[in-house]
């Protein structure tokens, strides 16, 4: 009772705060930028660009152009060897590594204790707050909460820094009372072979009171059906019958949702949240929505960019004032973990201003993020080359997309390609294509790691014109008009389907 109580004290503080920044949203913000600009004006950043003399929004603006990882890059590794004060001006010890960039296998994001406490954490607490809020009996606080992270190691040769997935930063800080209702233990939870971790996570929470999972949806699948496979029981139910939510994010839950009801059986609640190694961003807030509420006091400034300016080396920006519905804009970050005006390379829409409310459409570019794979187009161009340079093939065009998970089967990518010349042998082709698709994208390298998530990618050769015909079939003849690449939707592959695509 007394658990309850202090629960509910908490839920209705924090609702009044929320509310109060729906209601006052672009005074918060701007509040917030000039907050962060204060803090940070004794960096070599804030020194650099003459943060003291600025005195509003505009001046910001006017200050530098938007930054990409590039940008950041020579800072971060300054950072990982131990120098501070560079772009923020308390300690940072710990790098978030993400995949998606062009210049490199990943990324790393530096996480200072500020975005820690107040955005990543209590993202996390502003996520149960709004759950409990619109469900006021939940009994999701009474048992343990599983969750399916990352990986954490040492950078080699650096002082005291820590390099990892922002889940795994996220554990090894947590607090103690938020230690002791988590499931795996951290020696598990934050193992590198996913292999091995799956299995030993199966095995030990089968025994536990779990009420909440938090993951990825693709991973926890897997992690699901391994339990089913070593208990023999017909549904999670039975193995967790207190089960009552799953907090998700990363992709895209809609492929996911029947396999969850089907293997879990019975009433279950989802809780949608959109964060990523830059910072938490937005909440499902809504039963029967998947909208997000754009969380506004996370210490983070946001700025948007239109699809017309995603490619211009300095591309205008809007501030929040000013988007409109229905538009797809890709969104520019200053944060308490010193990034400024930083291109993270979502695009989100919004569906809803006072309050904002908002749907993650995509990236700048085509990709594939159907499993957390983050496929981009860079890693296909240089794979597809390889495979074909090593196999005598030429290749017209081509185009994928994912194969969602099915009862019983994996994830993959398929690819449809039209050669002008065949590879000698497509089975080298696709491994070869396979392969190097792993050395250039750790998050996909680790998707494919024994075919637990994905298995090898399906290519099928498609007879020479297919996409002339597509096109003309669609009124896009001409040469402004390209083949996307790659799409996180089979939708394009089906509308070739239609069309007789087979040699």
């Amino acid at each position: 009772m007394a658990l309850n109580s202090v629960i509910s004290w908490f839920v209705k503080k924090r609702i009044h705060q929320i509310e109060l920044f729906k209601k006052y949203p672009i005074e918060v913000q701007d509040e917030l930028l000039m907050r962060l600009i204060r803090s940070a004006q004794y960096t070599e950043w804030g020194n650099k660009y003459n943060y003291k003399d600025i005195s509003s929004v505009e001046e910001y603006k006017s200050r530098f152009p938007v930054q990409r990882y590039k940008d950041v890059l020579p800072y971060v590794l300054r950072m990982q060897e131990g120098r501070q004060n560079l772009l923020w001006p308390n300690e940072i010890r710990w790098f978030a590594k993400s995949s998606g960039t062009t210049s490199g296998k990943s990324k790393y994001i530096p996480v200072s204790y500020e975005s820690l406490e107040e955005c990543h954490f209590k993202g996390g607490k502003d996520l149960l707050s709004l759950y409990f809020d619109k469900h006021p009996n939940a009994d999701a606080h009474k048992g343990k909460t599983l969750v399916i992270g990352g990986s954490k190691s040492d950078i080699k040769d650096s002082d005291g820094a820590y390099i990892g997935d922002l889940s795994a930063i996220i554990m090894d800080n947590l607090p103690i009372w938020v230690e002791l209702k988590r499931t795996p233990s951290l020696d598990i939870a934050l193992l590198d072979d996913w292999e091995e971790k799956l299995d030993k996570m199966a095995r030990t929470t089968i025994g536990e009171d779990v009420s909440v999972i938090s993951g990825v949806p693709s991973w926890t699948l897997v992690l699901l059906k391994r339990i089913l496979e070593i208990t023999g029981k017909k549904n999670i139910r039975e193995v967790w019958p207190n089960i009552e939510l799953f907090m998700h994010g990363g992709v895209n839950f809609a492929p996911y949702r029947q396999q969850f009801e089907n293997l879990i059986s019975g009433r279950m609640n989802y809780a949608e949240s959109y964060n990523a190694s830059e910072g938490y961003f937005g909440i499902q807030d809504r039963l029967h929505s998947d909208e997000l509420l754009l969380m506004l006091d996370y210490g983070i400034y946001y700025e948007f960019v239109v699809a017309s300016e995603w490619d211009k080396k300095n591309p205008q920006t809007i501030s929040l004032k000013d988007v409109k519905k229905g538009v797809q804009y890709a969104m520019v970050i200053t944060t308490n973990g010193g990034l400024w005006r930083y291109m993270i390379g979502d695009t989100i829409i919004f569906t809803s201003v006072f309050p904002f409310r908002i749907k993650v459409s995509g990236r700048t570019s085509h990709f594939i993020n159907a499993f957390g794979e983050e496929l981009i187009i860079d890693n296909a161009e240089k794979a597809i080359e390889k495979a074909a340079n090593q196999t005598g093939a030429i290749i017209n065009d081509y185009t994928a997309g994912p194969v969602y998970m099915s009862e019983g089967n994996t994830g993959a990518h398929e690819w449809l390609i039209e050669f002008e010349i065949k590879p000698r042998n497509m089975d080298s082709f696709i491994r070869i294509l396979d392969q190097e698709l792993k050395n250039l994208n750790s998050d996909y390298e680790a998707k494919r790691t024994n075919d637990f998530t994905l298995q090898l990618p399906i290519v099928r050769s498609l007879k020479k014109g297919i996409f002339h015909e597509w096109l003309k079939s669609k009124g896009k003849l001409g040469g402004q008009h390209k083949i996307p690449r790659l799409s996180n939707s089979r939708s394009f592959i089906e509308e070739l389907y239609e069309i007789k695509i087979n040699v």
